[in-house]
């Protein structure tokens, strides 16, 4: 009987002792995140500001993925380093390596989807490639209606309209691509007819 009062007062003792680190660390915790919060909502809209006048117009998008891209890694940096400000180092090694592995895995999983999405921003930032331009990708010959992150929409000649993946278009296109009455035209002229 005398182990359980002296166990009791050992568990006692020991959660004091946890409790009276735990206090600090959980205080120093909450600063870093009010800090942390009022700086990532500074940070942001300057981001923002210095993006936008970067990429006006048709070339928002690219700047929205920017902005997004940023701000996921600030939260995720706060949350590393709260991790590790309450005295979770491990857990925040652990869980950044967890995390780039999955990075990985979904990067390999969504690589058309990055792919596209690459091939949009070269495409959005390209000076030569813009709508209303006449251009010839992958047999279809028109005028670009629309150009997005992963999808370009083509006006083709026939009347339909073609939606093309990005990384279909980006590596081969031709731009200012004669009309065919143009070119039948021409091909009239040229003949004498």
């Amino acid at each position: 009987m005398t182990q359980i009062p002296s166990l009791l007062t050992r568990s006692l003792s020991n959660f004091v002792e946890g409790l009276a680190v735990a206090i600090p660390r959980l205080l120093s915790g909450l600063v870093f995140l009010a800090l942390a919060y009022v700086t990532v909502r500074i940070v942001l809209p300057v981001v923002r500001r210095s993006i936008d006048r970067l990429y006006v117009g048709d070339r928002e998008l690219v700047g929205d993925l920017i902005v997004t891209l940023v701000s996921i890694f600030l939260w995720f940096g706060v949350a590393l380093t709260f991790l590790k400000v309450v005295g979770m180092g491990d857990i925040a090694a652990s869980l950044g390596t967890a995390v780039g592995f999955i990075a990985l895995g979904v990067s390999y999983a969504l690589s058309e989807m990055i792919e596209d999405t690459v091939a949009g921003v070269y495409l959005l930032r390209d000076p030569d490639f813009n709508v209303g331009d006449r251009v010839e990708a992958k047999g279809v010959t028109g005028t670009v209606a629309a150009i997005e992150l992963r999808k370009t929409r083509i006006d083709a000649d026939n009347g339909d309209r073609i939606v093309m993946a990005n990384r279909e278009i980006e590596p081969r296109w031709t731009h200012d691509v004669p009309e065919e009455a143009d070119a039948s035209a021409a091909d009239d002229a040229a003949t004498g007819e």
